[in-house]
């Protein structure tokens, strides 16, 4: 079953890298009493993701903190050393959390994932993006194909706050 606004979000734990290492970040940590938005991608590096997506949310960064939300974090079905070269190339270390999911645990629990194989990629995360208050989410944006970045991206998401 695929997690719905009004649901509280699964208990998981991600491993993040920050300038001393890597971290595991919990989502009690991460949400609970914040009001965060929450984006998912199929994959770090890849075009729609580092192209699309992510840029938006860093460029819109401070327009979204400055309407009332605590954190910004990008998750992905990837590991922690993927996480963190692409929070390095792409200028948002320390900006926003980039967690990674590695088992595809906490995605699975939202029934967000997708079989990518096909594309050689595995099992993914669907793309997404939510606002999440005190860990319950509040809106829901899933996008149709993996390919598309507009009914997850930043605006969007900026017109829901």
């Amino acid at each position: 079953m695929t997690i719905a606004i009004g649901d509280k979000l699964p208990t998981a734990t991600f491993k993040e890298k920050t300038a001393d290492g890597p971290v595991e970040i919990t989502t009690e940590q991460l949400f609970k009493g914040k009001r965060v938005v929450l984006f998912a991608v199929p994959g770090a590096f890849t075009p729609t993701c580092s192209l699309n997506h992510l840029p938006g949310y860093l460029e819109n960064r401070d327009t979204i903190l400055s309407r009332g939300v605590d954190d910004i974090a990008v998750v992905a079905v990837n590991d922690w050393h993927v996480m963190g070269a692409w929070a390095q190339s792409s200028g948002g270390m320390g900006k926003i959390h980039f967690l990674a999911d590695w088992d595809a645990g906490f995605t699975k629990a939202l029934g967000l994932d997708t079989d990518l194989s096909a594309g050689g990629l595995g099992v993914r995360s669907r793309r997404y993006s939510m606002l999440v208050e005190d860990g319950v989410v509040k809106s829901l944006n899933i996008e149709e194909s993996p390919g598309q970045a507009t009914v997850s991206g930043a605006a969007t998401m900026l017109g829901q706050l």
